[in-house]
């Protein structure tokens, strides 16, 4: 499974990027607005140190401005992955960036039909929101997973699955299992996904044992 980092702040990308284990990044306009730098230049910044793909949202209600703001941002680098909510404007604005070969990240999907209309219309990702599932459904957003794989390994859509609204590290486990092809996750619960008390106990006697032991690395 992929791991892609959910942020627009430069600065956690490049350490996240430091840590090796991100494939890529998302963006949202919520996002974007807690950076306090003017939008096009965290593009700029982001675009010109990530390789994988990357997500940039539109911001119009009408297909005809999702296209057109598609478009453009598509033109920026060839890693951008167009973010487009799943409406019907949405689907309509997909279908049309995806005829010419524009890669869309339909995002804001809440149900399963979604997710169908999503690979219907030729996304190639679609981020189904488990956290927010989660929260209006006692905690069934596994099971949205869960569902969507088997829709899409039922008539082998190509349309990969980008588990969003990662909440905890748990929701990072359950998404592997559940056969989610990505996970996009927050910069804080990326961090705390390397934590265990066992390591830390570990470590510290290896620790404790080598310098009782008067040992040195042979280098």
């Amino acid at each position: 499974m992929q791991l892609f980092i959910d942020t627009a702040k430069p600065d956690e990308i490049r350490q996240a990027l430091k840590w090796g284990f991100i494939d890529g990044v998302t963006t949202n306009p919520t996002l974007a607005s807690e950076v306090g730098k003017p939008y096009k230049d965290v593009i700029t910044e982001i675009l010109g140190m990530v390789n994988g793909p990357v997500s940039l949202e539109t911001i119009a209600d009408d297909a005809v401005g999702i296209v057109r703001e598609g478009l453009a941002l598509s033109k920026l680098q060839s890693n951008v992955y167009v973010k487009i909510p799943c409406t019907l404007a949405g689907y309509e604005a997909t279908k049309t960036l995806t005829s010419e070969g524009i890669k869309v990240n339909m995002t804001l999907c809440f149900s399963v039909n979604q997710a169908l209309l999503a690979a219907k219309v030729g996304a190639s990702f679609v981020s189904p929101y488990l956290g927010r599932v989660d929260d209006f459904t006692d905690g069934l957003g596994d099971e949205f997973i869960s569902r969507v794989r088997h829709v899409y390994d039922n008539y082998h859509f190509k349309t990969k699955i980008l588990a969003a609204s990662i909440h905890d590290v748990e929701h990072v486990s359950q998404v592997a299992e559940m056969g989610a092809d990505i996970a996009t996750v927050p910069f804080a619960i990326l961090r705390e996904m390397t934590d265990h008390p066992l390591t830390k106990l570990g470590q510290a006697k290896f620790h404790k044992d080598w310098q009782d032991s008067g040992l040195t690395l042979p280098i």
